[in-house]
């Protein structure tokens, strides 16, 4: 069906719909990977942002669920240059039409995603609504002017585990993993280094990871503005010296709030597979896979940590080091499937804490 994505600029970009006819609303996002949009479209990471990718054909693998990071599509729309409505590949499972259809979720194809790439590299991330079949113009900018902002959500919530529950067992440590809207890949990853891998709700309170005798604890990734997570952030600020910790992506940027730091709104983002990161102590320099769209404010460090790791392209936090404790944090996924595996070794230097 004909379908149009608003922005709250006022821009209309027409095209046609695939996925559901329902419609879509929240924060227009781009990302620059070739392959991953499985894995892009069900990272709970994406919750409350509708996603465009830069790369013009998309779904020419299909669809395989063993490629899932989460029980389902957590990205709020889909926006692409042209959609492969017949994927060719021995894994693939179905389309990514059917896909979206199967969770509701709506996607647009038929735009110009150079043109919406560069509107939001110039000017920023933008509120946007996907709107199938007939629409009043003036009504559909001014439902997705009055949208509420990412920074006004609360998505944690709803994309977390509710209650404690055991991920892998038959390792050598056990760990706590707070849950704030988890790629799977990362428990994954920490089970294949030998630990028992426990969830729990992002807003678990220190005395209970406490009462749980864990080896160590682990932050995860997770959606919106780091700073409306208070339960977590008072967690992390009083476990920080009782156990090992460390922290991906938001559980990076928690640890920054936790431990005296800001955080602050960027741009556009980082949301791909080929961000480059400098480690500040051995001079290597790797490429990362990203998606976030807010950082620590390095100036805002407290004198507790250090920085330890850069990004390349503007020089944002990548990484902090506790100077007294067992604890380090990275902004970027060393466990992202699809993507580079320069950062594997993130995993070797926490379980190096925990033995």
């Amino acid at each position: 069906m004909d379908a149009v994505l608003a922005l709250e600029d006022g821009t209309l970009f027409r095209g046609t719909s695939f996925g559901s006819d329902g419609g879509a609303w929240g924060e227009l996002v781009f990302n620059t990977s070739m392959t991953g949009y499985v894995e892009a479209l069900t990272d709970p990471s994406y919750s409350g942002q509708i996603l465009m990718m830069t790369y013009p054909l998309i779904g020419n693998y299909g669809v395989n669920p063993d490629d899932f990071e989460s029980d389902g599509v957590k990205a709020a729309g889909f926006v692409v240059k042209r959609l492969c409505r017949h994927p060719s590949n021995w894994t693939s499972k179905m389309g990514v039409d059917k896909l979206l259809k199967e969770y509701d979720i709506t996607g647009i194809e038929g735009l110009d995603t150079r043109a919406l790439t560069r509107k939001i590299r110039m000017g920023g991330a933008l509120k946007a609504r996907i709107h199938v079949g007939d629409f009043d113009e003036d009504d559909l900018i001014a439902k997705t002017k009055a949208q509420t902002d990412i920074t006004e959500m609360d998505v944690v919530e709803g994309v977390c585990v509710k209650e404690s529950t055991q991920f892998s067992t038959g390792g050598k440590y056990d760990i706590v993993l707070v849950d704030c809207g988890i790629k799977l890949n990362i428990a994954r990853q920490l089970t294949e280094y030998g630990m028992n891998v426990k969830l729990v709700p992002w807003n678990t309170s220190s005395k209970e990871i406490l009462a749980m005798d864990p080896s160590g604890v682990f932050i995860s990734n997770g959606p919106g503005d780091p700073a409306r997570v208070t339960p977590t952030i008072k967690t992390i600020a009083e476990l920080a010296g009782e156990l090992p910790m460390a922290g991906i992506c938001l559980g990076h940027q928690l640890t920054g709030l936790a431990l005296g730091g800001k955080t602050y709104k960027m741009k556009f983002g980082h949301r791909g597979a080929n961000q480059p990161v400098k480690d500040l102590e051995s001079g290597r320099v790797f490429i990362s896979s990203q998606n976030h769209g807010f950082s620590v404010d390095e100036k805002s460090v407290s004198s507790e940590m250090e920085v330890s790791q850069i990004n390349l392209n503007d020089k944002t936090v990548e990484g902090l080091r506790h100077k007294n404790h067992d604890l380090f944090t990275v902004q970027y996924h060393p466990e992202a499937a699809p993507g580079p595996h320069d950062t594997f070794f993130f995993f070797e230097e926490y379980l190096k804490l925990l033995k």
